[in-house]
C-alpha cells in the first residue's frame, strides 16, 4: 500500500509540473500575442525541445515566435514620406494660390489708382473750365453793368455833350452803348436817342459805326 501511495503521489506531482509548464507557456504565448514580450527570444530553445510533446505541440503556434509583428521600419518611413510629400504639395499649391490672389489684388489696386488719377485730372479740368466760364460770366456781367451805367448817364446828358464823349471812345465801346441804350428804351417803352447821336457825329464815323453794327452780332458782352 505504501508503494502504491508513493507512486500515485509522484505521478500527480509530475502531472502538476507539466500542467504548470503548459500554463506558463500559454501565458507567455498570450503576452507575446499582445506584444508585451517576445516569447521567441526568451523561450526559443525550450519551445523547440517541447515540440515533440503532443499536448504542447497542439498549444504552441506553428513556426513559433511573435504572432503579430510591427510593420517594417522601411514601410513606416515610406508612409511618412508619402504623407509629408502630400502635405508639402498641398502647401505649395496653397502658396501659389495666395501669390496669384496677391498679384490679382496688386493689379486691381493699380487699376483703381489709375482710375482715381484719371478722375482727379478730369475733375481738375472740369474745375478749370467752370472757373474760366464763371470768370467770363462775371466779366460779362461786370461789363454789361458798366455799359448800362454809361448808357443811362449819356442818355441823361445833353445830346451834344454825350456825342462829344462818345466820339472819344473806341468803336466797339460806342456800339455797346448804342445797343444797351436801345434795350433800355425798348424795356421802358420810350424812344431811343441813338439815331440822334449818330446824326450829330461826323458822317464818316457815323457810317463806320452803322456798318459795324449791321455786320456784327447783337451782343458782344
Amino acid at each position: 500500500m505504501a508503494d502504491y501511495g508513493g507512486s500515485h503521489i509522484i505521478g500527480r506531482v509530475i502531472v502538476l509540473l507539466i500542467l504548470i509548464v503548459v500554463l506558463a507557456g500559454g501565458g507567455i504565448l498570450w503576452f507575446d500575442y499582445l506584444n508585451v514580450i517576445d516569447a521567441k527570444a526568451v523561450l526559443g530553445p525550450a519551445l523547440d525541445a517541447l515540440r515533440g510533446v503532443p499536448l504542447v505541440n497542439r498549444i504552441l503556434p506553428q513556426g513559433g515566435g511573435r504572432t503579430q509583428g510591427a510593420a517594417p521600419d522601411d514601410d513606416i518611413l515610406n508612409i511618412d514620406a508619402e504623407r509629408f510629400a502630400v502635405r508639402l504639395e498641398a502647401l505649395e499649391l496653397r502658396n501659389r494660390e495666395l501669390e496669384r490672389q496677391e498679384q490679382d489684388m496688386q493689379n486691381r489696386r493699380g487699376e483703381i489708382e489709375q482710375m482715381a488719377q484719371e478722375l482727379e485730372e478730369r475733375q481738375k479740368a472740369q474745375d478749370e473750365r467752370e472757373n474760366s466760364f464763371n470768370a467770363r460770366v462775371s466779366d460779362a456781367e461786370t461789363k454789361d453793368s458798366s455799359v448800362e451805367t454809361n448808357a443811362r448817364r449819356l442818355t441823361g446828358m445833353p445830346p451834344e455833350r454825350a456825342v462829344g464823349i462818345l466820339v472819344a471812345m473806341d468803336d466797339q465801346d460806342i456800339i455797346d452803348v448804342f445797343r444797351k441804350t436801345d434795350q433800355i428804351a425798348e424795356a421802358e417803352g420810350t424812344s431811343s436817342i441813338v439815331s440822334y447821336w449818330l446824326s450829330l457825329m461826323p458822317p464818316e464815323r457815323a457810317a463806320e459805326l452803322n456798318r459795324k453794327m449791321t455786320g456784327r452780332p447783337q451782343s458782344l458782352y
